[in-house]
């Protein structure tokens, strides 16, 4: 997979709508979005649009419509024509002045006949015609109240959201998640006893849900529109059962199977259940700038892979009150900022102290090309160093203007070293080296003991003490490289004591934050409660895989 090729795979994608918005009021939903984030950038839509006004809208049942003045809409969408997101579409549309609509997805056309339960046999003869399409575009002109007026629906493959040349993420699949033991039984819920799954190895794409295997087939449909730009014959690989499930859709999908045939490049796809590699998720062994700015950062609303940057230290505002929510905050995407680009991609390859370092030296070549007065200071490099550099900027427009993306990471990074997470970083790489010593001489009843000491509540906890939500990652962790190991009555006991511990961690919280409420079903202030909530976590002592999760491991990951 050449690094040329995924990026112009987006934004070949995105030149094809850019192409339809012109004097248009765009809708896009979150996934496509955040694509285009990546990819191209809000301005370049913005750029295409024309007119002095803000023509872009969220994609959703209360999006406000189109005036009189605004003839023309646009929707970008990541999802199936199906369902609510038609019933959207119809009510935006119905309170509009609209008279030319066009409608993208980023689903293949061939997926939408599988959804409309059209047999394999008939959507075959069908090669050529999209008449899933053409109804949509007759219902369209039937919303705007004139069948005379103009409606399109056109695919798109908008999947990626390339984040840099080597690494290209799927947003509108966050949510696609492995299997996990339990879900065999929700599984066979829905089968006859003579066809009742044992075991995850038989579950097939046959077995999920209409709506689990569609999301599949949606991801197998953009994967295939990718090798399709790439020119290339994939081979798939797959590790785990659900990666199993899509690997075999994507060699057995039909548009796949006859794009083959032509294909003159190779390519291998591996595909890995995230579940197998749990540690990986809650270790803290990462000795990576990106990945320290991603964990401490507040999350860029509506994106699952940007953070918020406050800019506040390239005004004159005064932020005093910390709670107060950031305005206009900056993020790591830069697409169109070349310098920016590269500090980017050497931060995402490059250990911690040597990322700060490149931070300073792209500051002070900046700072040294617009002439300000820079005042050298080698050594370790401090956040207050970084600061004192990007202060430099602040009086001076032209040049805040003309590097502001660069300034972006490097705010990014003195809030990120400054912050009071990072701090604990180091206390969680030594804690989990001490775990993995214990556990190579130990005993896991030993091992969760050593923890219990740690579980404070509220009221005796300080900042260096872990809160709730890092006591179960830390729990994770411990179940996830604990391997196999014996079942007896010491275990049983150091559950027990875990859990009573949990439990009057949890329920002297002023307030639990949401994830927590989501895990434990929001017990608060019922110790027992929560106690069999947390039991359903640890009851299961088997765990995944050789070297897999317990059942408190996929609990906590099923939530995030």
């Amino acid at each position: 997979m050449s690094a040329p090729g995924v990026l112009s795979f987006t934004q070949q994608g995105w030149e094809q709508v850019l192409a339809k918005v012109k004097r248009a009021l765009v809708y896009l939903d979150a996934a496509c979005a955040e694509s285009l984030h990546w990819g191209c950038g809000s301005t370049r839509l913005l750029e295409a649009v024309g007119g002095p006004e803000c023509h872009l809208r969220e994609f959703e049942p209360a999006a406000v419509g189109g005036g009189a003045k605004q003839p023309k809409a646009v929707f970008v969408l990541s999802c199936l024509l199906k369902g609510r997101t038609v019933e959207t579409l119809r009510d935006i549309i119905c309170r509009s002045h609209f008279q030319y609509c066009v409608v993208v997805t980023a689903v293949n056309h061939a997926v939408h006949l599988t959804a409309n339960h059209v047999p394999a046999a008939a959507a075959a003869e069908l090669e050529g015609q999209q008449p899933v399409f053409e109804q949509l575009e007759e219902k369209l002109c039937e919303w705007m109240g004139n069948m005379n007026y103009t409606a399109e629906v056109l695919h798109v493959p908008l999947l990626l959201a390339p984040v840099a040349p080597h690494l290209a993420l799927t947003p509108a699949f966050a949510s696609l998640f492995p299997l996990l033991p339990q879900d065999v039984h929700l599984l066979n819920s829905a089968r006859p006893d003579k066809r009742r799954l044992g075991s995850l190895s038989e579950v097939d794409a046959t077995a999920l849900t209409p709506e689990l295997f569609l999301q599949i087939r949606c991801l197998v449909s953009g994967l295939s529109s990718l090798c399709e730009h790439l020119g290339v014959r994939e081979e798939c690989f797959a590790v785990g059962s659900l990666s199993r499930i899509i690997a075999a859709d994507l060699a057995n999908y039909a548009p796949a199977k006859n794009r083959r045939k032509t294909a003159t490049g190779r390519a291998s796809v591996v595909f890995v259940d995230r579940t197998l590699d749990l540690t990986g998720a809650t270790g803290h062994h990462g000795d990576n700038l990106v990945e320290k700015i991603i964990s401490v950062l507040p999350q860029l609303p509506g994106h699952t892979n940007d953070v918020m940057v406050n800019m506040v230290e390239l005004t004159a505002l005064q932020n005093e009150d910390k709670s107060q929510s950031m305005v206009a905050p900056g993020c790591l995407a830069q697409p169109k900022d070349a310098a920016a680009k590269a500090l980017w991609e050497a931060l995402l390859s490059t250990k911690h102290k040597e990322a700060v370092m490149e931070v300073r030296r792209h500051l002070v070549e900046a700072a040294s090309r617009e002439n300000l007065p820079i005042k050298m200071s080698m050594g370790r490099v401090t956040p207050g160093q970084l600061l004192s550099y990007i202060h430099l900027f602040k009086n001076n427009l032209k040049a805040l203007v003309s590097h502001c993306g660069l300034l972006q990471l490097g705010l990014a990074t003195v809030q990120t070293l400054k912050h009071p997470q990072t701090a604990k970083w180091d206390n969680f790489l030594a804690f989990e080296r001490l775990l993995l010593q214990s556990i190579g001489e130990s005993t896991m009843s030993v091992v969760l003991n050593q923890l219990l000491p740690m579980m404070k509540p509220l009221n005796q906890r300080t900042n260096n003490d872990y809160s709730p939500e890092e006591l179960l990652i830390l729990l994770i962790y411990i179940y996830s490289v604990g391997g196999e190991f014996t079942v007896d009555k010491d275990l049983g006991e150091a559950e027990e004591k875990v859990k009573k511990a949990l439990a009057q961690v949890f329920c002297e919280e002023s307030e639990l934050s949401p994830l927590l409420q989501k895990i434990t079903g929001f017990y608060k202030g019922c110790s027992f409660c929560l106690e069999e909530s947390l039991s359903l976590c640890l009851q299961s002592k088997r765990p995944l895989h050789p070297g897999g999760a317990s059942l408190l491991s996929q609990s906590l990951c099923s939530c995030v």
